[in-house]
């Protein structure tokens, strides 16, 4: 069946955190904000998906479950197919999801006090979770050049080099710039971490959502001499919104690293899955990728409509259209206004609840990121909210 994202699905009351009036309320300040900010989308599930849930539903019986060889076959498969990169079963690690995946590898391989660099502007949980875990952020500023963000790599090398620095977490494609990094600069960035000793957790949870066929390279598989340095993290969560359904994996071909990790998973009983979650992500990846290609497309259009939409309307604007991901960058800095100025603005006038640029940390001051996996309609009137607040004379 073909998918309608067109169609508008009613969150509210569905127990969504991007959509629920209390979260919004602690967080805005206000309840009745049009919400384009948590990176899920606004769109059902894959009729494959929700059928293999249903059916799962009716058996009636909820008991402890293990994953079948189907499930395995089918997720290999999709690799192989989306990006020729050839897994095994066995490298496969199951964690409730990326963010919780990236704890338990702090856990495993970064002591109290060492470094982890990461480079803002950048997904805001990761600075979170290394604080938490008692390490230290080392920060790699990506360099904005023109809209597009490049990676300073002396800066890099240096931070790197220091004894120290033992992971580095590596967003690719990049969130909230949207980037898709190119071979050559994930191969740089691999030999200065080989060279010095530090470990890659390489969250590629964006990874189906590219926009330029074959453009994204698989970290781990880009040269063999990594194999022994680099833990991949997906999920079909994003490609599918499937978030809540907390299911996640981590690729892990080097036998000590995964050993290593193992220990601090099962200290943590981590690694079940529920049957339901089970049977939706073996329907992702077996059936999935004709609804997957349909919101492709549809997300461009999407992208297309902003872009047109903030060229004739918010002139100051500069807005780069990333290349993966349904998350907008938009750089509103030419419009003078401070971060608290900017909130202000798009929540008290406008009536939109997005993620802010200083989130984001160092580099995002003064940008907005627009969550657009969601109806035009949706995205129009949040569009034309944001125009009104930051127009007004």
């Amino acid at each position: 069946m073909k998918p309608n994202f067109d169609q508008v699905v009613d969150r509210k009351g569905s127990k969504s955190i991007k959509w629920d009036p209390g979260v919004i309320r602690e967080i805005y300040g206000a309840e009745d904000l049009l919400p384009l900010w948590v990176a899920d989308m606004d769109f059902q599930a894959p009729a494959e998906v929700i059928e293999a849930m249903k059916e799962e539903v009716s058996h009636g019986v909820f008991g402890y479950s293990k994953r079948g060889e189907s499930y395995y076959e089918n997720i290999i498969r999709w690799y192989k197919k989306r990006f020729n990169w050839e897994i095994k079963r066995e490298w496969l690690v199951f964690t409730p999801g990326v963010v919780s995946g990236l704890n338990y590898v702090l856990q495993a391989f970064v002591e109290k006090k060492e470094g982890v660099i990461i480079q803002e502007p950048v997904y805001y949980p990761f600075k979170k979770v290394i604080e938490n875990n008692g390490c230290r952020v080392v920060n790699n500023p990506l360099i904005c050049h023109q809209g597009t963000y490049e990676i300073d790599f002396e800066d890099f090398e240096k931070k790197a080099r220091d004894p120290d620095t033992k992971l580095f977490i590596l967003c690719s494609p990049h969130n909230p710039v949207g980037r898709v990094w190119k071979k050559e600069e994930l191969q740089r960035l691999g030999e200065i971490c080989l060279a010095n000793g530090v470990l890659i957790f390489a969250d590629e949870i964006h990874h189906d959502l590219v926009y330029e066929k074959g453009a994204h390279h698989i970290f781990a598989d880009i040269n063999p001499r990594f194999d022994d340095i680099v833990i991949t993290a997906t999920a079909p969560s994003k490609t599918f919104n499937l978030a809540g359904l907390l299911s996640a994996h981590l690729i892990i071909k080097n036998a000590g690293l995964k050993r290593r990790l193992r220990q601090v998973l099962e200290k943590n009983h981590i690694g079940k899955q529920t049957p339901v979650s089970m049977a939706a992500v073996e329907a992702a990846y077996g059936k999935g990728e004709p609804w997957l290609e349909e919101l492709l497309n549809y997300l461009q259009e999407n992208l297309r409509f902003i872009e047109t939409t903030v060229k004739e309307n918010l002139p100051k604007a500069k807005f780069t259209p990333p290349k993966a991901t349904y998350l907008a960058w938009i750089d509103l800095r030419d419009y003078g206004l401070s971060d608290k100025e900017l909130e202000k603005k798009l929540t008290e006038k406008g009536r939109v609840a997005l993620d802010g640029g200083s989130w984001f940390g160092r580099g995002g001051e003064g940008f907005v990121r627009i969550n657009f996996a969601c109806p035009r309609r949706t995205l129009g009137e949040a569009l034309e909210r944001i125009i009104e607040a930051i127009e007004e004379e």
